[in-house]
């Protein structure tokens, strides 16, 4: 469950997927490098933020797939799922 907390506390804070920040992070001498150390911040796949009206109102975080593109998956789906109460 921590690590599903920290994909969305991560997604929401960079207003993007984790997958997205880990593609940057993983990279020796990117100017991310350093975000995979600061507490709470988990850049593995699985936090997706959530937008609505052309602003970011939340994000969500899911773990315990076998790995970061299944936890996407399951991320995008939550997200659908609740798409027609987004729209204001």
């Amino acid at each position: 469950m921590d690590a599903a907390i920290g994909k969305a506390r991560t997604a929401a804070s960079w207003r993007e997927s984790t997958t997205s920040i880990a593609g940057r992070a993983v990279k020796p001498g990117s100017a991310d490098e350093a975000i995979v150390h600061l507490p709470g911040v988990v850049v593995i796949g699985g936090g997706m933020p959530i937008e609505a009206g052309g602003q970011r109102v939340g994000a969500n975080g899911m773990s315990g797939a076998p790995n970061g593109a299944n936890n996407d998956t399951c991320a995008k789906a939550g997200i659908a799922a609740i798409e027609g109460g987004l729209a204001f």
